[in-house]
């Protein structure tokens, strides 16, 4: 039996998490081109946020939270959900999937930036920032081959939202790192979900077209393949992952899932997988593992200053 201590967790955790999310903006594109985008985001996250609370209430032996924590709850839902997820959902009505999820791979560079003015404890060293350049690198070079598509009208405005729920996303993932330290964080991660899921109703009224709803097989599927996957599982392991992992490590993943993206388009789809994209992605892998053991050895470095006489 796994002990809920275990090292090994928090990275099995963040494997779901790059594994996952890396299926989902696929599942996404599918149900928003066939359905009002902020309401079926918020119907996926209101639904997946209410059954993992619900099931935690029930068997978890856990109890909902006052309401200063209920509000910090609110608040990461706000920035991760609304705008992290919401956001992307509208965009990929204009954007390809595996272009969005390219684009979203800046999420370490917006934590990075962020953590050098908010936390002093996680700011990274000289070769954490190599590792991380030269992933985006890797990123860049992929993202090369999709310039044309600026002259197809709201793809623009489709990159631009991406980009601003990527900074929301990097802002509520700093904020629940900061406050959710003794918390459970499966129950953090339903409550964020509904909250958010919430939060995007007032969206959807306001620039949603109601009159296009449809409930058709893709939406169902792509719907429940979201709630169960896309939240539930990966969401909840990414809550996890950020409670017991450092920041900038769990947000590696954001630099996998458009590699995932890429290969299951040409497994599932038969997108062209070429020297250039196969290239690009030892790029990113390289600045991934250069990351990795720069968190290595910072960490290593401290334990021997701590142990050192004074």
């Amino acid at each position: 039996m796994i002990k809920e201590d275990n090292p090994i967790l928090p990275y099995l955790a963040l494997t779901v998490v790059c594994i996952a999310w890396g299926t989902t903006y696929l599942a996404l594109r599918i149900g928003v081109l066939e359905f009002p985008p902020f309401l079926f985001s918020a119907i996926r996250q209101i639904t997946a946020g209410i059954l993992l609370v619900g099931g935690l209430l029930a068997f978890g032996k856990v109890k909902l939270p006052d309401k200063p924590e209920l509000m910090i709850q609110a608040i990461g839902g706000f920035f991760m959900i609304t705008l992290g997820n919401g956001l992307v959902g509208w965009a990929e009505v204009y954007v390809p999937s595996g272009l969005a999820a390219i684009i979203c791979s800046i999420v370490p560079i917006w934590v990075i930036l962020i953590n050098l003015v908010v936390a002093k404890d996680e700011k990274p060293t000289f070769p954490i920032v190599i590792g991380l350049l030269i992933g985006l690198s890797g990123i860049i070079l992929i993202f090369s081959d999709n310039l044309g598509g600026f002259a197809v009208p709201g793809y623009a405005w489709g990159i631009a939202f991406i980009i601003i729920a990527n900074l929301g996303w990097a802002a509520g993932s700093i904020w629940m790192k900061r406050k959710n330290q003794t918390t459970n964080p499966f129950l953090n991660a339903g409550l964020q979900m509904f909250f958010g899921g919430i939060l995007l109703l007032p969206f959807s009224l306001a620039f949603d077209n109601l009159k296009t709803i449809q409930w058709s097989n893709n939406v169902i599927y792509s719907l429940v393949y979201l709630i169960l996957v896309g939240s539930i599982a990966a969401y909840a392991s990414y809550s996890y992952a950020i409670k017991k992992l450092p920041i900038t490590i769990v947000t590696l993943y954001a630099y996998i899932n458009p590699i995932v993206a890429v290969l299951l388009g040409w497994l599932v789809l038969e997108e062209t997988l070429n020297l250039k994209v196969g290239v690009a992605i030892g790029i990113t892998l390289i600045g991934i593992y250069m990351v990795n053991r720069g968190y290595q050895f910072r960490n290593l470095w401290k334990a021997k200053l701590s142990t050192s006489p004074d």
